[in-house]
């Protein structure tokens, strides 16, 4: 039997690392946390290098894992709302983002209840890409490349099957539109809102969470997006339910990558 993994000691020796190595990512973290308007910027971004700590940590572990020993990782908070959604039969989007431990939360929902999609870019080395996407695939989730993932996701939605697609990333210029988050226009895609919205599906924000009293995850699903039909109001209310979640758990979002690197125009940049 699988035990709890020491998550916190061999996360902390992990983020402190790459803390070290790369001091970039706490200037760039230092910044978005003080645009955010966050107090006590150092200390929120020593719990998200210990995040990510925990992530890389624990992905060497993921083959290992199976229905057995996956609820001594993670277990559901907020399940009934997959329920009602799936009894819909119109099948289930995700908002997610980078926020916890990603890589582990599509696992165990595939352990703890049935396989899902994962939407996601090919990493940049071929090898480290065919590794990544076997153990996404262990468990029986498949993966949808963006090139192509407007149509394997309503394919999916249509069979009454669940997605998860990382929605708090930055739209390149020309490709999102401008919406708040955190106080600052933030450029997003709006197809997430249009295949919702075409779909007729139901928007679940969902997260896997660190919680140090239990030493586990808390695979956690919040109440349901409601939609509009309008693209722009519908991709910020998915962005302020993503935002909502950050703020309960600030010390393990992203705060290191550049959410806010398009401006808009005649905005200068800002990293």
């Amino acid at each position: 039997m699988l035990a709890a993994l020491p998550f916190t000691r061999q996360g902390l020796f992990f983020g402190r690392l790459l803390d070290t190595l790369v001091p970039r990512l706490r200037r760039i973290g230092l910044a978005n946390l003080s645009r955010a308007g966050f107090a006590h910027p150092h200390q929120i971004l020593d719990g998200v290098f210990a995040s990510i700590g925990r992530l890389l940590y624990s992905f060497a572990y993921l083959p290992s894992l199976n229905r057995d020993n996956i609820h001594h990782w993670i277990e559901y908070d907020g399940f009934e709302h997959y329920a009602a959604a799936k009894a819909r039969g119109r099948g289930v989007l995700f908002a997610t983002g980078h926020l916890g431990n990603w890589e582990l939360s599509a696992i165990a929902h595939s352990l703890l209840t049935e396989p899902m999609g994962v939407v996601v870019r090919p990493l940049d080395n071929p090898l480290l890409d065919s590794l990544v996407a076997q153990r996404r695939s262990a468990t029986g989730n498949w993966v949808i490349e963006k090139k192509d993932f407007a149509r394997g996701i309503l394919r999916a939605l249509a069979d009454n099957l669940a997605v998860g697609v990382l929605v708090d990333q930055n739209a390149a210029t020309g490709e999102g539109v401008f919406v708040d988050f955190f106080g600052t226009p933030a450029s997003t895609t709006t197809v997430f809102a249009k295949i919702a919205h075409r779909a007729q599906t139901t928007v679940l924000p969902g997260f896997a969470l660190w919680h140090p009293d239990r030493q586990k995850y808390i695979l956690k699903f919040y109440p349901p997006v409601e939609l509009s039909g309008d693209p722009l109001t519908d991709t910020q209310r998915i962005q302020s339910a993503v935002e909502l979640a950050i703020r309960q758990f600030p010390d393990q979002w992203l705060w290191i990558h550049r959410r806010w690197k398009t401006r808009p125009p005649g905005e200068p940049p800002l990293y």
